[in-house]
């Protein structure tokens, strides 16, 4: 009688998980599915956290992409050749100064004698046939409502000549054309207004209503007067950014700072030109965050702290707390570099920067309410490196537990 097979040496090896019998051939089969359908399927947000710290030896355009700990060294070396230069600090609030006539301005003159008149005594008129700038002389009186001031910076008062008046102030030219009428007419008191000021003027550009010269007044426009005389900024106020220039310097402020803080509303100055610029500022937020987007802020700008509260902060089940990442775009001297050593920069003039943010540290939290996120500029949150273990975990189970119900099911 031929004897019966023993089970346990003609069955293959199993696996008991408790809930069925799964033979070791099929979790073999189940693995290799497994690995091959992470090695397929497993996708990415980005970079990882070792390959960023690889960018170091890569180029953009030409120039070498240099990473940086956001530090206390770095936060300081930012602070001092970024800091954002205030108008009262970069011009100063001039004085009211006096009204200087330039040429081009329209001057008006008026001529009284005093009784008895000897040179205005008659009512008679003066001077060319035109309605609108003749001179007229009634009684004692002679008005010359509209005198321009010539190339030469004289204008030609009736009975005083050619008088100087470019680089002198209406009660100066006054004296001077007096100084001419004694001995001419008895105790004459004469009286010059600017009538229109074409050279003590500003000239406002940007998103304004109106843009153009506008004229100072002796008691000395503000920044905010010229641009509320220009009809305002085209868009809200918290995207609008003041330029400045004088004098060869140029600077910028948001306009929110100009009306919150009186300081900085300085008066203007001849030939000043002002700018308003109102531009959509954003930055773009990928990675391991809760948001993956581009995201806007305003004029004033916005911290990194405040950045990763738009950007819905790092997510728990994927974030590498270590590898919070900014990109961005930097100007020589902010990374150590300066013109003439030999460093590649790029097509703009600038070096390639990533700043490495470590946010597991209590004291970084302080430093990223003091950096300062910039337009254009590219957030990146790397995963952690366990976030791909446990996505791989799931995509396991998730392949096994089918399985084993169906060989239960299968007899």
């Amino acid at each position: 009688m031929i004897p019966r097979a023993n089970s346990v040496n003609m069955r293959p090896t199993c696996i008991s998980n408790g809930v069925g019998v799964v033979s070791r051939g099929k979790w073999l089969a189940i693995l290799a599915a497994a690995v091959l359908a992470g090695c397929s399927s497993f996708g990415a947000t980005g970079p990882s956290s070792k390959d960023i710290r690889k960018a170091s030896g890569r180029t953009v355009e030409g120039s070498l992409v240099k990473v940086i700990d956001l530090d206390q060294v770095t936060m300081q070396r930012i602070g001092e050749t970024d800091r954002q230069i205030p108008f009262s600090e970069a011009f100063g609030d001039v004085p009211i100064s006096e009204t200087i006539i330039g040429r081009g301005d329209m001057l008006t003159v008026e001529i009284w004698e005093s009784p008895p008149a000897v040179l205005l005594g008659t009512a008679t008129r003066i001077g060319p046939a035109s309605a609108l700038t003749m001179p007229s002389a009634t009684s004692n009186k002679l008005s010359v409502p509209s005198l321009l001031v010539e190339s030469d910076g004289t204008i030609p008062v009736p009975f005083a000549g050619n008088i100087m008046a470019a680089g002198r102030t209406p009660v100066q030219v006054s004296r001077a054309i007096r100084a001419q009428l004694i001995g001419k007419a008895h105790d004459p008191q004469v009286i010059v207004g600017l009538a229109q000021n074409n050279n003590t003027a500003v000239s406002v550009f940007g998103d304004v209503k109106v843009n153009g010269r506008v004229p100072l007044s002796p008691r000395g426009e503000r920044i905010l007067e010229v641009i509320a005389g220009a009809g305002g900024v085209d868009d809200r106020v918290d995207k609008a950014v003041i330029q400045l220039s004088r004098g060869g310097r140029v600077a910028s402020l948001p306009l929110t700072r100009l009306i919150n803080e009186p300081s900085e509303n300085i008066r203007l100055q001849p030939n000043d030109v002002v700018t308003a610029l109102t531009k959509t500022l954003s930055f773009m937020a990928l990675g391991a965050s809760g948001r993956n987007e581009e995201i806007e802020f305003e004029a004033t700008g916005i911290s990194l702290a405040q950045a990763l509260g738009r950007m819905g902060g790092l997510r728990e089940d994927r974030a590498n707390v270590r590898g919070v990442y900014v990109f961005r775009l930097e100007k020589p001297a902010l990374v150590g570099v300066t013109p003439g050593d030999g460093t590649r920069l790029t097509n703009e003039g600038l070096v390639p920067v990533i700043y490495r943010v470590d946010m597991s540290q209590a004291d970084t939290l302080f430093r990223a309410q003091k950096f300062a996120v910039r337009d254009h500029d590219v957030i990146y949150v790397s995963s952690a490196p366990m976030s791909d273990l446990q996505r791989f975990v799931g995509l396991l189970s998730s392949l096994v537990f089918p399985v084993i119900g169906l060989t239960q099911a299968i007899p």
